[in-house]
């Protein structure tokens, strides 16, 4: 009878009959789902091996230095299946993300050669890329004797693949000609509402439409005075601070960071469209938000969703899926909805996070450690995390297709799915592409935390933040 079900799992491995008929047989052969979930993980690895020499590497050991993070959870659970694929081994230092990013400088800063893959943010990659400790992958994807045939790299979604490509030219736009694929997307996290559903039905409120609804609303639940504020946002002096709701707010009122003009770039962010936006952002805060706004950041705008401390938030839409879940004192409480902030605005326009691996320019063993980055970003992983560990968001059409990923989240994530699919199309990073990022996005929060405290005005703040990252820009060569 194992013998029986192994056969048609396998079948179901090679796509000739669905899910649904699996299940049916499993049940007619007397399995339980645990074990025939086994069989069919044990048939999906066998199925990846057929028509390309994944123990080419067989007896290396690839080193791996990563965040702590649920897709990495969803690795470790999933790894034995890598080993067994490929007879290499896997190490890992998994550290904390306050620590991490110091611990990726230092690895490829002194060159070492102890790590062969890493996680890191797009972002990063206009740093890491350019400055040559990066390999650009295009030369693995698009080497058939390097790439199992069945990667299917066009799986991934359009705007995650561009946005992680760059040619490493000031201002040139991602995914742009002589773009370098200086990373593989692995997960991201698009921004949009989370909220209460318990607090927003005790007030009579309906999740907010555009950033003047949502300021409306977050004063109205504030003013409640029901032991919760209105609003959570990030505000610490950070990069992290603008990149979430702040940017996606800030590119749909149609502004942008910077304009490129002759292959020079000068700072925009103190556009008429970007004023009006941040004056609505900033009030936001100062009436609705945390009263330490300013130490703010993912975990605790998390944690005071999840803690009933505040009503909705504004930051990436995996933030809310983790916190409707665990021990969580609001979980299963928590709704989710798109947002198009410009009431003008046809659709939703979220700036990106992408956690994604990318391989150092250091490492010994570069197509070896290649076998693993296209097994971790494949489309048997991804669907393996998605269906059974937290592996929100895949960065996979055909995953995000799959209608037992689709029914699970459904079911216990109310709304989830449709903000998703409601925010996707319109989900792609909005920054411009230049080697200052980290130091002028943390300028500009601490531009925004001057604002929130009344310490300078919008329109004074703003112009007073372009005008010294011109400075800078023209100092770097680039403006």
């Amino acid at each position: 009878m194992h013998e029986k079900m192994k056969d048609v799992a396998e079948r179901y491995a090679r796509r000739e009959i669905s899910r649904r008929e699996l299940m049916g047989y499993a049940g007619k052969l007397g399995v339980g789902a645990a074990a025939a979930r086994y069989l069919l993980s044990s048939a999906s690895t066998t199925a990846l091996a057929a028509d390309f020499d994944w123990m080419k590497y067989k007896g290396k050991t690839i080193g791996l230095l990563m965040n702590k993070h649920p897709y990495m959870d969803a690795m470790v659970a999933d790894v034995e299946n890598f080993k067994k694929l490929t007879g290499m081994e896997v190490k890992y230092d998994i550290f904390p993300e306050d620590v991490y990013f110091d611990k990726v400088t230092a690895a490829l800063s002194s060159k070492s050669s102890q790590y062969d893959v890493f996680m890191t943010g797009a972002y990063q990659t206009w740093k890491y890329g350019p400055a040559g400790w990066l390999v650009d992958l295009n030369e693995y994807i698009k080497d058939p004797a390097k790439t199992a045939p069945n990667y299917n790299w066009d799986d991934v979604l359009p705007n995650l693949r561009a946005s992680t490509a760059w040619s490493g030219v000031p201002g040139a736009p991602l995914g742009g000609d002589g773009a370098k694929q200086w990373a593989i997307p692995w997960g991201f996290e698009l921004n949009s509402l989370a909220y209460n559903r318990n607090y927003l039905d005790a007030a009579g409120a309906t999740p907010p439409k555009n950033l003047p609804e949502l300021v409306e609303t977050a004063s109205k639940l504030t003013k409640a005075n029901k032991g919760y504020y209105g609003i959570g946002v990030r505000g610490s002096r950070s990069w992290a601070t603008i990149h979430p709701g702040y940017l996606s707010a800030f590119a749909n009122y149609g502004a942008t960071d910077f304009v490129n003009t002759g292959g020079k770039l000068k700072a925009s962010m103190n556009s008429a469209a970007g004023k009006e936006m941040t004056k609505l952002w900033v009030q936001m805060i100062q009436d609705s938000g945390p009263k330490n706004w300013s130490t703010y950041t993912w975990y605790q705008v998390g944690t005071d969703l999840g803690a009933g401390a505040s009503a909705m938030i504004y930051d990436a839409d995996i933030l809310g899926y983790f916190m409707n879940g665990g021990d969580n004192k609001e979980k299963g409480h928590i709704g989710y909805s798109a947002i198009a902030p410009n009431p003008q605005a046809k659709a939703p326009t979220p700036n990106v996070w992408i956690w994604s691996l990318a391989m150092s320019n250091f490492s010994k063993q570069k197509d070896a450690a290649w076998y693993y980055m296209q097994w971790a970003s494949s489309q048997e992983h991804d669907m393996f995390g998605a269906r059974k560990m937290d592996f929100v968001n895949p960065v996979r059409a055909s995953v995000w297709a799959d209608s037992e990923f689709r029914d699970r989240i459904a079911k216990s994530y109310p709304g989830y799915v449709e903000q998703f699919d409601a925010s996707a199309p319109g989900s792609k990073i909005y920054f411009t592409a230049q080697p200052l990022f980290e130091n002028l996005t943390t300028e500009w929060s601490a531009s925004l935390q001057k604002m929130v405290a009344k310490e300078v005005s919008v329109d004074e703040g703003l112009d007073k933040l372009a005008e010294s990252v011109d400075k800078q820009l023209k100092q770097a060569g680039i403006g």
